[in-house]
């Protein structure tokens, strides 16, 4: 069992930013792997970013070099700081966990998002 809490969405104008946390607790397995995902209505689950327990970080194409990922180990939190925010990036942000191994394995989970473990969500909207 594991459990995922997202926290630090909102509504904000273009060219703004928000930091999201994720806090991992209650888990029975080992983790390699922690990635956010983002839906907006009527959308596909898209990977926005992932890092794993090497530090190795990906990013979608859409968010490269606006959002970046981030971890605090000791507090078993992740984060996701989004800048120049566009309305595109309107979206139910969801943190998700895998026990994927790290490298290649993690990153191939992200893209086809296929992570066992999910946060409930919180939403980030961003208007023009």
């Amino acid at each position: 069992h594991v459990q995922l809490v997202e926290s630090g969405g909102g509504s904000v104008e273009a060219g703004g930013s928000l930091r999201l946390s994720c806090s991992l607790s209650e888990y029975d397995v080992t983790i390699n792997c922690m990635a956010w995902f983002r839906q907006a209505p009527g959308k596909e689950r898209e990977g926005v970013a992932v890092i794993d327990s090497d530090g190795g970080i990906m990013y979608a194409d859409s968010v490269k070099g606006r959002f970046t990922i981030s971890r605090d180990n000791d507090k078993n939190t992740v984060y996701l700081q989004m800048t120049s925010l566009k309305p595109e990036d309107t979206a139910m942000y969801y943190c998700a966990a895998s026990s994927a191994a790290a490298g290649i394995s993690c990153y191939i989970s992200t893209k086809r998002g296929t992570f066992p473990y999910w946060g409930q969500g919180t939403q980030v909207t961003v208007s023009s």
